[in-house]
């Protein structure tokens, strides 16, 4: 696919997605350096990496104007993010893990949904939309790792 099949609006979008990725991968970085516990640092550093891997996924994009092959969407949901996380703790140097775990599924539930009404805009592309699609795809692979994270951790005291 050339640049020249793709619109002005539709290279934004990917340019207004790196610099998310970028946020991102900034925010996770910025909570790994100040989270006190070592699992909580860990976890951070993997979330910063696993966001800039996006980010020269996008950047391939809009240099080799390619798209990769399909994303399949998560067969599981825990729908923790929509229905047992109300709100997005904030982050601090001294948060327990189940918050920490928390507030990195709101954070991809956040980046599904950028992705799903980027995707939901495109009607005439069906690359860039299966583009924005796949992106959605990784993210809610994040968030379903983090809620099986969270259940282990948040519900342990029921087994």
């Amino acid at each position: 696919m050339s640049n020249t099949c793709m619109t002005p609006e539709m290279l934004e979008a990917i340019k207004d997605s790196i610099q998310k990725e970028q946020a991102s991968y900034d925010f996770y970085t910025d909570a790994a350096s100040k989270v006190k516990t070592q699992n909580l640092k860990e976890l951070f550093t993997e979330l910063a990496e696993e966001e800039l891997g996006h980010r020269t996924f996008l950047e391939k994009v809009l240099e080799e104007e390619t798209f990769s092959s399909p994303i399949k969407a998560q067969k599981t949901d825990f729908r923790l993010a929509e229905e047992a996380i109300e709100e997005k703790p904030d982050l601090s140097t001294d948060m327990p893990f189940d918050a920490a775990i928390a507030l990195a599924i709101k954070r991809e539930e956040e980046a599904m949904a950028l992705y799903q009404g980027l995707a939901d805009q495109i009607t005439t592309n069906d690359e860039m939309r299966d583009m924005f699609i796949n992106l959605r795809n990784m993210e809610q692979a994040h968030k379903t790792r983090l809620e099986s994270i969270y259940m282990n951790v948040a519900y342990s005291e029921v087994w």
